[in-house]
């Protein structure tokens, strides 16, 4: 079995290959969507949310249907946004703003991704698990986020 840090780095080696040569972000997020959704265990929703003034909406995903619009001052997705960092929750329940999108989610994951400085989108993953999500999830991750970066500034 492999560690996380392999999964990861196999992650993002997939990811780079699939951005490759696509120029277009709402394609680009669509495909990394799924290839969350495909590979990472234990969750019921990954997928994007673009900034657009003072709130989130909603982009490309996999699982449930989901909230259309997230303010800034609301939420874990919105909190990250705002506060320009990776925000990972072990307890839903226990983060003041939560929305409930899907009352299965327990824990969540959020990266940020920039373009040219400014928040242009988050990464949202959900679990149905408490405390799904750890350390080497949140790194993984972030190098996720670093990869889209880079293609969507080219």
């Amino acid at each position: 079995m492999m560690s996380k840090q392999e999964f990861y780095r196999e992650l993002q080696l997939q990811a780079a290959a699939l951005i490759e040569g696509e120029t277009d972000h709402i394609a680009v997020l669509a495909n990394l969507s799924a290839l969350i959704w495909q590979r990472l265990p234990d969750i019921n929703w990954a997928g994007f949310y673009f900034a657009k003034g003072e709130e989130l909406v909603l982009g490309p995903f996999q699982g449930k249907p989901a909230c259309y619009r997230i303010p800034f001052n609301r939420g874990v997705c919105g909190a990250a946004a705002r506060e320009r960092r990776v925000i990972r929750v072990d307890d839903v329940e226990q983060f003041e703003s939560h929305i409930a999108c899907d009352a299965a989610s327990n824990s969540e994951l959020v990266v940020p991704i920039y373009l040219n400085g400014a928040v242009f989108a988050v990464l949202d993953i959900d679990s149905p698990h408490l405390a799904r999500f750890d350390l080497e999830d949140e790194k993984g991750l972030s190098v996720f986020a670093d990869i889209i970066e880079s293609a969507l500034s080219q």
